[in-house]
């Protein structure tokens, strides 16, 4: 599980370096904005798989592994 969560950090980042460079040569705004998108919903997944609710336990720590 943590290679997989490891991985969506690094889409995340390549998504927003992505979107913008797509931004600064013009053009394409709606596909940057769509990476944009993707990126921030990447980044929710890791958090709420990450985070400890107020018992302080965490998702990926209720999966055993």
């Amino acid at each position: 599980m943590a290679t997989a969560l490891s991985l969506l950090v690094l889409t995340t980042i390549a998504l927003v370096l992505g979107g913008i460079y797509l931004l600064r040569r013009g053009g394409a705004r709606r596909q940057a904005l769509l990476m944009f998108a993707l990126a921030a919903v990447m980044a929710i997944n890791v958090a709420i798989w990450t985070l400890p609710d107020s018992g302080g336990k965490s998702l990926i720590s209720a999966t055993g592994r």
